[in-house]
């Protein structure tokens, strides 16, 4: 088993940019502090309206996200994800209670994070989702 709080700054190569959806602002305010611990600007969102509004209005876009499957009033965060595979942006999926879901929020191509979990923890598992740097970074090759 691996220790995934082992994720600091000094291990994200440029600052990143992280939506994080969560209707509970208590939860939503710590993965903030996290996320900004790790040196990620963030762009919070309590509900689907304002993350999709996040989503068209950021520059630059969101390199990953967090996502609550579970909103207010029944709603999920299917909009969401459905935008962020759209623009091919990486997200995670932080809930207590998917089996309550339906087939559609099954079926997302995401990792799931079971609550309750640490909001390190949670971060660290969505850093480990960032895309990695092109190959060659510019370093000429012999040839």
């Amino acid at each position: 088993m691996t220790d995934d709080t082992n994720f600091g700054p000094e291990s994200v190569s440029a600052r990143c940019t992280i939506l994080l959806l969560e209707d509970e602002p208590l939860i939503l305010m710590d993965l903030e502090f996290s996320a900004q611990d790790c040196g990620c600007r963030c762009l919070a969102a309590t509900c689907v309206e304002q993350a999709l509004a996040h989503l068209e209005a950021a520059d630059p876009l969101p390199d990953l996200a967090v996502l609550d499957v579970t909103q207010h009033d029944g709603e999920t965060c299917l909009p969401v994800a459905r935008e962020l595979d759209r623009r091919g942006i990486p997200y995670i999926l932080y809930s207590g209670d998917l089996d309550r879901h339906n087939d559609q929020i099954r079926m997302l191509d995401a990792e799931l994070v079971p609550k309750p979990a640490s909001s390190d923890r949670v971060i660290a598992i969505a850093l480990r989702h960032l895309r990695a740097p092109p190959p060659g970074n510019g370093t000429p090759t012999a040839g």
